[in-house]
């Protein structure tokens, strides 16, 4: 188990500091603050943390999965494709400052987030609640997004 949390932790909080460094300025750029955003937008230092508690229990969710995963094929190609779009909706948002693109790139990202929580629920029951926090997260990230798609 300790070695399989050790992969998967590095491999999530690679993807998350990629997606970080592909952002550019981020939400610090000038860009970004003459955005309109939701009144809901949480101040920035709950992105941070809330990204190191998702990945935390992302790894903890993807090391108790793993051994008890048949079609490993299928876990492994919708993991790639899960970390392709959360690592491509930083460049798409803030570097390129495409907020279309941004929305649609977050919310294939939710609706993956969900599948693989309802795909594999019958593997590990209650904790498959380790992926809720990602799939919660990505739902305010996502109404987030489409604010600013509609405000600006």
């Amino acid at each position: 188990m300790l070695n399989r949390l050790i992969i998967f932790s590095i491999l999530n909080f690679a993807a998350l500091g990629l997606g970080g460094l592909l952002a550019g300025k981020g939400a610090t750029s000038i860009w970004y603050a003459s955005l309109s955003k939701a009144p809901w937008t949480p101040p920035g230092w709950v992105f941070g943390v809330t990204w190191v508690l998702i990945m935390v229990c992302f790894s903890f969710y993807l090391a108790y999965l793993w051994p008890l995963t048949e079609n490993k094929s299928t876990l492994i190609g919708l993991l790639i494709i899960q970390y392709a779009l959360n690592i491509a909706w930083n460049p798409a948002f803030f570097r390129y400052h495409n907020i279309a693109i941004g929305l649609i790139i977050i919310l294939m990202l939710t609706l993956l987030v969900g599948y693989i929580q309802l795909l594999y629920w019958s593997n590990l029951k209650t904790k498959s609640l380790l992926l809720l926090p990602y799939f919660i997260w990505l739902i305010i990230a996502t109404s987030l997004n489409a604010y600013a798609f509609i405000k600006n």
